[in-house]
């Protein structure tokens, strides 16, 4: 008997921690739904009669729950596309991320590439909007979409939010719709400021992309290749970008990160890349407080590099509110 309730005790103590740890995510300060009438109504957001963003385009098939693990892991995202805002309660850097969780396009790592980046971000007084986008399910535009009409409401609250300078963060996938963010921009509303990219998906060229994510947002279909590959649409009004991956990445070639780097370099765009030597795949903000066992997939030492990175840079963003 002793060791059945010992096993329970221990049992319960792991479902407690698990439990506390989901707990101890931040808080969004609100969620705004994108499409509050559904994707088939052809609408965005509306206030004070002013229409803020624009309707959701064509719908991407899907209907019904959602499913996933909550604070984790979310799939079959549809009418509830939806804005999480984040907003510093002190320090406030007038910097804010408009954050593409990544998962393949099937699915959207919403802990580790969403609400626990909006941890460290809020520590440094950046505001965050993640993005909790539609799948495309072969609908290619409807992701991108999602993110440009984020863009529109941020930038509309920009002033309320005292926020003067908003860019781009992406992860795998979320990498290359961040890209495509950044170089299928409509306007100046839509156009980030900066972006970082974080072990991307940039190309859609066979042997080099991540299957499952061109599959995911072309259906397959070759004729869309091209365009989907970010690093042939970077122009002159691309914005800057910093680069930061593992050289051990199994999932997504580095070359995907090069290839978007050198696309920069022709047109003289600021860029920065930062090929760290070890990590593999998806390890985004996955902090010994979050991490499977409490053990970081960068190592401490790594994920110091990676912070000063982004710190660094995010500094040198700001200098240039003012160029």
């Amino acid at each position: 008997m002793n060791k059945s309730r010992n096993y329970i005790a221990v049992c319960a103590i792991i479902m407690l921690t698990a439990c506390l740890r989901l707990a101890a995510q931040p808080t969004p300060n609100r969620i705004i739904s994108l499409y509050p009438q559904g994707q088939a109504a052809g609408k965005g957001i509306v206030e004070n009669g002013r229409e803020i963003t624009l309707g959701p385009g064509e719908g991407n098939g899907l209907s019904g729950p959602e499913g996933g693990t909550p604070g984790r892991w979310v799939t079959e995202v549809n009418d509830n596309a939806r804005m999480e805002i984040y907003l510093p309660a002190k320090n406030n850097s007038g910097q804010m991320i408009v954050m593409c969780p990544g998962g393949g396009y099937g699915g959207l790592s919403t802990g580790l590439e969403g609400s626990w980046a909006a941890e460290w971000f809020l520590q440094e007084g950046i505001a965050v909007c993640v993005v909790v986008y539609r799948m495309p399910e072969g609908h290619c535009t409807v992701p991108l979409t999602d993110v440009q009409n984020a863009f529109r409401y941020c930038r509309a609250h920009a002033e309320e939010w005292n926020v003067n300078q908003i860019g781009v963060m992406g992860y795998s996938a979320g990498g290359h719709l961040a890209a495509c963010a950044s170089t299928m921009f409509v306007d100046d509303v839509t156009r980030p400021d900066f972006s970082i990219l974080v072990y991307p998906v940039i190309t859609m060229e066979e042997g080099i992309t991540h299957n499952g994510t061109r599959k995911n947002l072309t259906g397959g279909d070759a004729g869309k290749y091209d365009y989907y590959s970010t690093e042939k649409q970077v122009g002159e009004n691309t914005p800057p970008a910093l680069l930061v991956l593992s050289a051990d990445d199994p999932a997504v070639p580095p070359q995907n990160s090069f290839l978007y780097f050198e696309a920069l370099a022709k047109y003289g765009i600021r860029r920065e890349i930062h090929v760290l030597p070890s990590g593999g795949h998806g390890w985004g903000f996955a902090t010994a407080k979050y991490a499977k066992n409490g053990k970081d997939p960068l190592g401490d030492d790594y994920r110091a590099v990676f912070f000063d990175i982004l710190d660094n840079y995010l500094y040198n963003m700001s200098l240039t509110r003012s160029e």
